[in-house]
């Protein structure tokens, strides 16, 4: 695991500053770049950016803008479906009220060995982030992430404690800012369905199993979440790579999530 970073709190007159900066951008292009400059005085990050959430469960693009070179797999396959998988999604769908969120806080027991985590994290290098909660029109949600990449160390326990303490603030201005949700009509936020992991061939229970395994649940989690024995878990699993041909966690998000 990669030591926790140490940064120094900022002086009350520079977060108020910055602050003041990213509150005078609301509306405007420079938003986003006055926001993270405020963050930036709190802890360093590499990377800031953003997906909105419809109350169907579907994914969307909400601030994106400088994410180039990983974009097909930051951007593009998550909102093709990968989405699903994804720890900060399931925190929202359970509870969409204002807050600063964890990654590792929320991630199964078996998160770092998926190939979700494999594809998405591992590649791109994002080695920890944190997100903050927004609500924003039409029950809408959006989380705003900040992420470590490549050799950066985990956010420290005490940048944590500042973030924390900065939630309710930088949500009120991230809420304003993208609370209208630019880009998208009302027609197309109706009508676009979620993804879901489903396959005729595999029962409710089974896709349920399966749901679960790409998240990132170990046999044992499994066990818990569904009250059922390891060995029952075991069972299923078995029967679900006998049923769909496959012998590895790769295939199975291949088969569902490719």
């Amino acid at each position: 695991m990669k030591p926790a970073a140490r940064g120094s709190p900022p002086s009350f007159d520079a977060w108020n500053a910055g602050l003041g900066a990213a509150a005078s951008a609301i509306g405007a292009r420079g938003f986003p770049d006055a926001l993270a400059a405020a963050l930036r005085l709190l802890t360093p990050f590499q990377m800031m950016n953003g997906f909105l959430y419809s109350p169907a469960g579907r994914a969307f693009d909400l601030y994106n803008e400088k994410i180039v070179a990983e974009r097909s797999i930051i951007v593009d396959r998550y909102l093709a479906g990968a989405y699903v998988l994804d720890p900060f999604y399931d925190a929202v769908r359970g509870d969409a009220a204002e807050r600063m969120i964890v990654m590792r806080e929320l991630a199964p027991d078996d998160f770092l060995h998926t190939e979700y985590y494999r594809r998405h994290y591992a590649t791109t290098e994002i080695g920890d982030e944190i997100g903050f909660v927004l609500k924003l029109e039409n029950s809408f949600a959006g989380v705003l992430s900040l992420s470590r990449t490549g050799a950066a160390p985990l956010f420290a326990e005490d940048e944590l404690a500042r973030l924390r303490s900065a939630a309710p603030i930088v949500c009120a201005l991230a809420a304003r800012h993208w609370f209208h949700v630019p880009g998208l009509s009302l027609d197309i936020k109706d009508a676009t369905p979620a993804a879901r992991i489903e396959h005729p061939l595999l029962t409710r229970r089974e896709l349920e199993i399966v749901t679960l395994v790409l998240k990132g649940h170990s046999n044992l989690s499994l066990a818990a979440v569904l009250s059922l024995s390891p060995n029952t878990v075991k069972v299923h699993r078995r029967q679900i790579y006998s049923k769909l041909a496959i012998s590895s966690q790769a295939e199975l998000f291949r088969l569902f999530l490719n």
